[in-house]
């Protein structure tokens, strides 16, 4: 424990997710209490599954921020001159068919999904993305991680997904129909965005640890 957090006489729900994050609630919520915790900690990446089961999670460390950053900065690169759709980052967070809240750390959806979501600025996004990525941090279990891509986004629809770890340097490609593909090593490649997202690119270079 840090000893700036041994110092404070009261504990903020930040604080324990910073010290001992993701940290599962053992109480399932309703979808209301759902956005009553959410809407009361803005900063903290929050989550729920169907079944009220709500997560959070822990906040982003330098390597991660650098990470999803870099992931961000090349996703809305190609958006504005090919994509011409909807990207969101790390705090977007999805209402999904299935009853499930989620934030993936990147997302994009095209115009087409875009034509049937509201104007509504204050709601969740309503419309299932057709890509997303999601980027293992540390505190993150890989299998829980390969769960969440096949029961959540490829579920709902997702058309095209990646799952990156850096800390065993694979990468994880799902698709609508297909097998999951596993890639193994970063050096010189490249995850290609397919018919879904034609043109985009991301170095795995770039998703390193920096030893």
């Amino acid at each position: 424990m840090s000893a700036t957090l041994q110092q404070r006489k009261y504990w903020t729900l930040e604080d324990f997710a910073l010290e001992f994050g993701p940290i599962e609630l053992q109480k399932p919520l309703s979808k209301e209490e759902f956005i009553q915790l959410a809407e009361g900690h803005p900063d903290l990446q929050i989550e729920r599954d169907p079944n009220g089961i709500t997560t959070i999670m822990s906040p982003v460390k330098k390597g991660s921020g650098r990470r999803e950053n870099r992931l961000g900065f090349l996703l809305n690169l190609w958006n504005e001159t090919y994509g011409k759709g909807e990207v969101f980052g790390p705090n977007g967070t999805y209402d999904l068919p299935n009853g499930a809240t989620k934030m993936p750390d990147a997302s994009w959806i095209s115009p087409e999904r875009l034509s049937t979501e509201d104007d509504d600025e204050e709601s969740f996004i309503q419309t299932v993305p057709d890509f997303v990525v999601e980027i293992r941090s540390a505190s993150d279990r890989l299998d829980k991680l390969k769960e969440k891509m096949v029961d959540t986004w490829m579920a709902n629809g997702v058309r095209l997904a990646w799952l990156v770890d850096p800390y065993e340097e694979k990468a994880y490609i799902y698709k609508q129909g297909a097998e999951p593909v596993e890639i193994a090593g970063f050096a010189g490649k490249k995850l290609g965005g397919e018919d879904i997202l034609p043109g985009f690119e991301l170095p795995l270079d770039s998703m390193r640890r920096r030893r």
